[in-house]
């Protein structure tokens, strides 16, 4: 992937809390498309290899999430964390990390993923297809900015991070920002 690119036009297949369903999981299905998520906005998509997983649920989406604030004061409207996890594990994920400002997309079949060329088979951790990791600058569904961690393949030995953390997207923000200024 590249700046200038066009997001895959996708519809994820989403639960959302409808307190009018009554019961317990007061939840329905909600078809969502990609341009539902990224039409109109400037927004950091960033996905993983799995929901739950340590790297992701320690350091990447809490990054995410504490920074949201300061991400917001360089123009950012969302920020979105997709991983090629079901509905059900994404919200269940988001619940856990107490999230209040990233939002979770789920690319449970991740078609969204193999559109993009990130999708790559996790076998040897028993995972099967996942997502290489990645994060983007989105403006109005086109790749303003691509952070992709190097050694992308199938049955990868280990799992990169840091080009695609929240440290090293603010950091490209900030540069931009300062750039823009000068």
């Amino acid at each position: 992937m590249k700046a200038g690119v066009k997001l895959p036009n996708v519809t994820f297949r989403t639960r959302v809390r409808d307190e009018s369903v009554g019961g317990s999981n007061p939840f329905r299905w909600e078809d969502k498309t990609t341009a539902d998520y990224f039409a109109g906005k400037r927004v950091i998509l960033f996905s993983l290899p799995g929901a739950f997983t340590p790297t992701c649920s320690t350091y990447q989406l809490p990054g995410f999430e504490n920074g949201f604030e300061d991400f917001k004061a360089q123009g950012i409207d969302d920020i979105y964390c997709m991983s090629v996890n079901d509905s059900f594990v994404m919200n269940k994920w988001a619940e856990a990390q107490g999230l209040k400002n990233v939002k979770v997309i789920p690319d449970g079949s991740g078609e969204f993923t193999r559109k993009m060329g990130m999708l790559v088979a996790k076998d040897n951790l028993g995972f099967g297809m996942r997502s290489w990791r990645y994060a983007a600058i989105v403006k109005d569904g086109q790749i303003e900015a691509w952070f992709e961690e190097p050694g992308m393949c199938d049955n990868h030995g280990e799992d990169p991070y840091g080009a695609s953390s929240p440290e090293n997207v603010m950091k490209y923000l900030v540069e931009q920002a300062q750039g823009a200024a000068a």
